[in-house]
């Protein structure tokens, strides 16, 4: 908290922690961006993806380092997920966007464990930022532009692979049939598929992460109500962390799996 601020409340506690660095863009008050949503996703993919790059360019065909090792265990990884779900050709481009997906959503996810305090200390007084969060997956914006362009890349490879017309046929005459008067039905049932598709795949992952976040805040505030609260605030929240590295890896393998799946649905007909 700021030096101005000589009371602190639960509320205001949690309140400050949990806004945005935000920036309006335009004249009005409607459109806002989050300034560190964006720069941590976009520094997290720089990093990540630069890693690969780099261990990728260096790879030998003899007996691999430690360093090509992981990164050939966690592209065969992604890859035999895909390949148990998707059936056409999965090294063009779906295995790839599958493993991007993976990696860059884990790391986003892994900022969680960042201790929220000492963050808040560290951009208050070295970067001399009063908010900023973490945690791009705890970002309902970040998980649905993810979710958004997976489901923008259904769409167009629905339409490439059935054509236009096969694409539009398959809106209007599955599951049900192709007979006129099952035709509105065929079609709501489909559209609300399509919207479904999108907000379950982009909520499951920021309700989870933001949840996450507000647990952690919560443990905080009771270590800091005595020296009981310090030691039950202490365990639970190594208990929790703990718990919690199995939530920031499922959830950031769920994301990827729904990926290739929303993918190789687009590739079948009904």
């Amino acid at each position: 908290m700021s030096a101005a601020e000589t009371t602190l409340t639960p509320t205001s506690y949690i309140s400050h922690h949990l806004s945005f660095l935000q920036k309006p863009v335009g004249t009005g008050d409607f459109w806002v961006l989050h300034v560190d949503t964006v720069a941590v996703s976009v520094l997290l993919g720089m990093l990540a993806f630069g890693f690969l790059w780099w261990v990728v360019r260096g790879a030998t065909a003899g007996v691999p380092g430690r360093r090509q090792a992981f990164v050939e265990l966690a592209i065969e990884f992604v890859d035999d997920q895909v390949k148990g779900i998707f059936h056409g050709d999965r090294h063009s481009f779906v295995a790839p966007a599958a493993l991007t997906v993976f990696v860059w959503v884990l790391l986003m996810n892994a900022m969680d464990f960042l201790p929220v305090d000492w963050m808040g200390l560290f951009y208050e007084h070295v970067l001399g930022l009063h908010n900023f969060r973490s945690v791009p997956t705890a970002d309902v914006n970040t998980t649905f532009a993810l979710a958004l362009a997976v489901w923008f890349l259904m769409i167009f490879y629905s339409i490439k692979v059935k054509g236009l017309g096969g694409w539009i046929h398959e809106l209007f005459c599955a599951p049900f049939g192709s007979n006129p008067l099952l035709w509105p039905a065929n079609f709501l049932l489909n559209i609300i598929e399509y919207l479904s598709k999108p907000l379950s795949h982009s909520l499951r992952l920021f309700g989870n992460m933001y949840a996450g976040e507000i647990i952690f805040l919560l443990l905080g505030m009771w270590a800091a109500t005595g020296l009981a609260g310090t030691v039950f605030g202490a365990i639970l929240g190594a208990g929790w962390a703990i718990f919690h590295i199995l939530i920031v890896v499922l959830q950031a393998f769920i994301f990827m799996m729904l990926t290739v799946v929303y993918l190789s649905m687009a590739h079948e007909s009904h």
